[in-house]
């Protein structure tokens, strides 16, 4: 009676978290293959999809993506520090010594990812080398291993903000709020284009799904749909609730307070 008891006790107790854990903001990327599953906080999320973003504006490779993410993983563990070792700031602890930008541009996540791809795009063959050894010749680091730690993650997350998988990325217990940035706007400097409802290509869809989602919470969006999979900030996952076509659609809480 009393291993009954016990294991009920264990049981309620991992529900209880559980529960606690869907209305703890968050959001995660799953796994694939080997690669193991990813959790982030909103913030880190929020820093990730527009580091993605930035590299599809840019037309850069998906490979470029997982290098600029694992370096700002290793450097800033993806949060828009104000501060660091000496002059460094921003989510790749840039320096304006070191000609990557004035403060006040290091500090722009836009701006600091731009800047990041820039220099890689520069070197000769980053395509076909390590993504610690492309991070390295960027970034001169002092640890020039340690960019490696964060490989699967970066791959992971890459995977899944550049449309190479499909509803892979999802946050949840958010409280969608007005929102603190424009849509529009926003949409225009990471992506390069405002046009993102209608009919999209899988990856280019999916890629602009999860942006949405890893956004919502700063552009007021509690509703994506695309090819017929919904994520909504009250349940935080993606479901099916229509046919497969292709189509992305939103809901924006600004846009509809406004109207």
């Amino acid at each position: 009676m009393a291993l009954v008891v016990a294991l009920a006790g264990v049981a309620l107790a991992w529900y209880a978290v559980r529960i606690i854990e869907r209305h703890i903001p968050g959001c995660a990327v799953t796994g694939t293959g080997a690669l193991p599953a990813v959790t982030l906080t909103v913030e880190q999320a929020d820093n990730a999809a527009t580091i993605a973003a930035v590299g599809r504006r840019l037309g850069t490779p998906d490979h470029a993506v997982t290098v600029a993410l694992a370096t700002a993983m290793q450097e800033s563990n993806l949060r828009n520090l104000p501060g660091g070792d000496r002059d460094s700031a921003g989510l790749f602890q840039q320096r304006p010594s070191q000609n990557w930008g004035t403060r006040a541009q290091i500090t722009d996540p836009v701006h600091a990812a731009t800047a990041f791809y820039d220099h890689l795009r520069r070197l000769p063959d980053w395509q076909n080398v390590s993504v610690t050894q492309a991070a390295q010749q960027v970034q001169h680091s002092a640890t020039p291993d340690a960019y490696a730690r964060w490989e699967p993650q970066a791959r992971v997350i890459a995977s899944a903000l550049t449309g190479e998988r499909s509803h892979a990325l999802s946050c949840h217990g958010l409280t969608i709020k007005t929102p603190t940035a424009r849509l529009a706007s926003t949409a225009i400097d990471e992506l390069g284009n405002a046009r993102l409802t209608g009919v999209h290509d899988q990856a280019t869809g999916w890629a602009l799904g999860d942006w949405l989602v890893a956004h919502a919470a700063r552009l007021g969006v509690d509703r994506v749909t695309f090819d017929g999979q919904t994520w909504t900030a009250a349940t935080g996952r993606w479901s099916r609730t229509g046919r497969a076509d292709g189509s992305l659609t939103l809901h924006d809480v600004g846009a509809a307070r406004s109207g």
